[in-house]
Protein backbone atom coordinates (compact mmCIF):
# COMPACT_ATOMS: atom_id res chain seq x y z
CA UNK A 1 0.00 0.00 0.00
CA UNK A 2 1.41 3.40 -0.94
CA UNK A 3 1.98 5.85 1.89
CA UNK A 4 0.45 9.27 1.90
CA UNK A 5 2.73 12.27 2.37
CA UNK A 6 1.78 12.56 6.04
CA UNK A 7 1.91 8.84 6.80
CA UNK A 8 4.78 7.61 8.89
CA UNK A 9 7.50 5.09 8.11
CA UNK A 10 8.20 1.96 10.15
CA UNK A 11 11.26 3.64 11.70
CA UNK A 12 9.18 6.68 12.67
CA UNK A 13 6.56 4.34 14.14
CA UNK A 14 9.26 2.75 16.31
CA UNK A 15 10.09 6.19 17.73
CA UNK A 16 6.42 6.94 18.36
CA UNK A 17 5.95 3.64 20.15
CA UNK A 18 8.79 4.52 22.54
CA UNK A 19 7.18 7.91 23.20
CA UNK A 20 3.72 6.38 23.71
CA UNK A 21 5.15 3.90 26.20
CA UNK A 22 7.76 5.97 28.09
CA UNK A 23 7.57 9.59 26.89
CA UNK A 24 8.20 12.45 27.10
CA UNK A 25 11.91 11.74 26.60
CA UNK A 26 15.14 13.37 25.36
CA UNK A 27 16.78 11.99 22.20
CA UNK A 28 19.41 9.99 24.10
CA UNK A 29 16.79 8.04 26.07
CA UNK A 30 14.78 7.38 22.90
CA UNK A 31 17.95 6.14 21.18
CA UNK A 32 18.78 3.90 24.16
CA UNK A 33 15.26 2.44 24.09
CA UNK A 34 15.55 1.68 20.38
CA UNK A 35 19.15 0.50 20.10
CA UNK A 36 20.38 -0.27 23.61
CA UNK A 37 23.89 1.20 23.40
CA UNK A 38 23.73 4.76 22.04
CA UNK A 39 26.24 5.32 19.22
CA UNK A 40 26.72 8.62 17.40
CA UNK A 41 25.21 7.33 14.14
CA UNK A 42 22.17 5.94 15.94
CA UNK A 43 21.69 9.20 17.83
CA UNK A 44 21.83 11.09 14.52
CA UNK A 45 19.29 8.70 12.99
CA UNK A 46 16.84 9.21 15.86
CA UNK A 47 17.40 12.97 15.69
CA UNK A 48 16.50 12.93 11.98
CA UNK A 49 13.44 10.75 12.60
CA UNK A 50 12.26 13.15 15.32
CA UNK A 51 12.73 16.12 12.99
CA UNK A 52 10.61 14.40 10.34
CA UNK A 53 7.95 13.47 12.89
CA UNK A 54 7.92 17.03 14.20
CA UNK A 55 7.45 18.40 10.67
CA UNK A 56 4.46 16.03 10.30
CA UNK A 57 3.05 17.27 13.66
CA UNK A 58 3.39 13.78 15.14
CA UNK A 59 5.74 14.83 17.95
CA UNK A 60 6.25 17.99 19.96
CA UNK A 61 9.57 19.33 21.23
CA UNK A 62 10.02 21.09 24.56
CA UNK A 63 12.90 23.53 24.13
CA UNK A 64 12.71 25.11 27.60
CA UNK A 65 15.88 23.41 28.86
CA UNK A 66 19.28 22.62 27.34
CA UNK A 67 18.17 19.07 26.63
CA UNK A 68 15.16 19.04 24.31
CA UNK A 69 12.41 16.66 25.37
CA UNK A 70 10.05 15.04 22.86
CA UNK A 71 6.51 13.82 23.35
CA UNK A 72 3.99 12.20 21.03
CA UNK A 73 1.51 14.67 19.56
CA UNK A 74 -0.19 11.92 17.56
CA UNK A 75 -2.10 9.39 19.62
CA UNK A 76 -2.01 5.68 18.93
CA UNK A 77 -5.79 5.59 18.36
CA UNK A 78 -5.58 8.41 15.82
CA UNK A 79 -2.86 6.60 13.87
CA UNK A 80 -4.79 3.31 13.98
CA UNK A 81 -7.86 5.12 12.67
CA UNK A 82 -5.90 6.76 9.87
CA UNK A 83 -4.34 3.52 8.77
CA UNK A 84 -7.58 1.53 8.96
CA UNK A 85 -9.36 4.22 6.95
CA UNK A 86 -6.65 3.99 4.28
CA UNK A 87 -7.04 0.19 4.15
CA UNK A 88 -10.84 0.49 3.92
CA UNK A 89 -10.54 3.02 1.09
CA UNK A 90 -7.93 1.04 -0.84
CA UNK A 91 -9.27 -2.49 -0.42
CA UNK A 92 -12.99 -2.06 0.33
CA UNK A 93 -14.07 0.98 -1.72
CA UNK A 94 -14.28 2.99 1.49
CA UNK A 95 -16.63 0.56 3.23
CA UNK A 96 -15.73 -0.57 6.73
CA UNK A 97 -18.04 -3.59 6.63
CA UNK A 98 -15.66 -6.06 4.89
CA UNK A 99 -12.77 -4.89 7.05
CA UNK A 100 -14.66 -5.21 10.34
CA UNK A 101 -16.30 -8.48 9.31
CA UNK A 102 -12.91 -9.99 8.57
CA UNK A 103 -11.40 -8.77 11.82
CA UNK A 104 -14.28 -10.11 13.90
CA UNK A 105 -14.32 -13.48 12.12
CA UNK A 106 -10.56 -13.99 12.38
CA UNK A 107 -10.15 -12.85 15.98
CA UNK A 108 -11.20 -14.65 19.14
CA UNK A 109 -13.10 -11.93 20.98
CA UNK A 110 -13.56 -11.92 24.71
CA UNK A 111 -17.00 -11.33 26.17
CA UNK A 112 -15.87 -7.83 27.17
CA UNK A 113 -14.72 -7.10 23.59
CA UNK A 114 -18.02 -8.39 22.17
CA UNK A 115 -20.00 -6.20 24.56
CA UNK A 116 -17.88 -3.17 23.68
CA UNK A 117 -18.41 -3.74 19.94
CA UNK A 118 -22.15 -4.18 20.40
CA UNK A 119 -22.28 -0.95 22.41
CA UNK A 120 -20.30 0.91 19.73
CA UNK A 121 -22.69 -0.32 17.05
CA UNK A 122 -25.67 0.64 19.18
CA UNK A 123 -24.22 4.09 19.90
CA UNK A 124 -23.43 4.67 16.21
CA UNK A 125 -27.16 4.80 15.49
CA UNK A 126 -27.88 7.33 18.23
CA UNK A 127 -27.62 11.09 18.22
CA UNK A 128 -24.98 12.87 20.28
CA UNK A 129 -27.68 13.92 22.75
CA UNK A 130 -28.86 10.32 23.21
CA UNK A 131 -25.26 9.16 23.77
CA UNK A 132 -24.71 11.86 26.42
CA UNK A 133 -27.96 10.93 28.18
CA UNK A 134 -26.89 7.27 28.35
CA UNK A 135 -23.74 8.19 30.26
Amino acid sequence: MARTAQDITDAELDVLQVLWKDGPLPIRRITDALYGDCKTSQYATVQKLLERLESKSCVERDRTSNVHVFSAALGRDELVGRRLQAVAEELCDGSWTPLLTNLVQKTKLSEKDRQMLLQLIDDAGKTKKERRERK
